[in-house]
């Protein structure tokens, strides 16, 4: 285990939080489910058949499990959700149809109070889980875009925050605007202090550094620095930034000397998915770096999404994560 993820069990012990597990059919959920209830970092609230689960893992007679299609509360769930949905033309009968579905089940688990993150897509797309966030959860005050990032651990690296950075966004947006990369800077410079404790310095990445080139795409990163200044005063950032000046200090001192970011960014900020994409994959696979995510930031109530190639360690990991973020929500 990393120690990355070492410090989130510890975190997310200190102050246990409430997680919907919303995949109880799945296999690797049910194995997460008995790992977290060992380590005891998080109480969890299982989705699911509960006589199929229990009779296959016996071990999680203690843990909550709840069938949204029998549960009780489905029908004080689907009346909140008409009461919360109505405007936008839902009826009650659509309420009642959709608790039935585990992710709009659990979101509303999360809405409500009752627990305080989800994590789900182990067998569901990433459109599945955000759809009901995004209707029900909305986005946190002040933020007006979700998007993702990932926490990259490089080993044996000197840049960034002794090799930990985290990259956004390289899993949601495929092509942000200037002022949806201003929100995903913000929004990741948070991030960053929620996950990290320490202060984040951000980077707004270009092909070109402080006007080395001037086109449409180095223009929208340089509106989109203005606007994260204007919306952010606190935040330390910086661009436009080729990568080689915003990590490396003697490329800083050459092409942007005045900069409060550049040559020690711990936060980068790529311009579009495709990059972003490309970069973390390069980095984890030459410099064997460790990623995490891609973890989702910017709703109300955090909400994380699963690989569908992921494993049951990964469900445990992403799940403390969560766990920090809902103390930090």
């Amino acid at each position: 285990m990393s120690a990355f993820l070492d410090e989130m069990f510890a975190l997310a012990k200190a102050d246990r939080k409430t997680i919907v597990l919303a995949e109880g059919s799945d296999e690797r959920t049910l194995k997460a489910a008995e790992a977290i209830q060992e380590a005891g970092f998080s109480k969890v609230i299982v989705l699911g058949n509960v006589e199929a689960i229990l009779a296959a893992h016996p071990k999680l007679a203690t843990v909550q499990i709840m069938d949204p299609k029998e549960s009780e509360l489905s029908s004080i769930l689907a009346d909140e959700l008409y009461q919360a949905r109505k405007h936008k033309g839902m009826t009650e009968e659509d309420a009642q149809a959709l608790i039935r579905d585990e992710l709009y089940f659990g979101v509303m688990l999360v809405k409500t109070g009752r627990a305080d993150g989800m994590v789900a897509g182990a067998c569901h797309s990433t459109a599945d889980v955000l759809r009901p966030s995004l209707q029900i959860l909305k986005t946190a005050p002040g933020c007006a875009l979700v998007s993702s990032f990932f926490v990259m651990i490089v080993p044996d690296c000197t840049f960034g925050d002794a090799g930990t950075f985290i990259f956004a966004d390289c899993g949601l947006n495929v092509a942000p605007d200037a002022e949806g990369l201003a929100n995903i800077a913000i929004s990741s410079a948070e991030s960053w202090r929620a996950l990290m404790g320490s202060e984040p310095y951000v980077a707004l990445l270009s092909h070109s550094t402080h006007g080395s080139a001037h086109n449409d795409d180095a223009d929208k990163v340089v509106q989109a620095t203005k606007l994260a200044h204007e919306l952010a005063p606190d935040v330390a950032l910086d661009g436009e930034l080729q990568v080689d000046a915003a990590i490396c200090e003697d490329v800083a001192t050459l092409k942007c000397p005045d900069s409060p970011v550049a040559g020690h960014a711990n936060v980068l900020i790529f311009p579009d998915l495709d990059a972003g994409n490309a970069g973390y994959k390069l980095v984890q696979r030459l410099a064997k770096a460790e990623a995490y995510g891609p973890v989702t930031q910017g709703l109300a109530k955090p909400v994380n999404d699963l690989s569908r190639g992921c494993s049951a360690e990964d469900i445990v990991g992403v799940t403390a994560i969560t766990c920090v973020q809902a103390q930090r929500s």
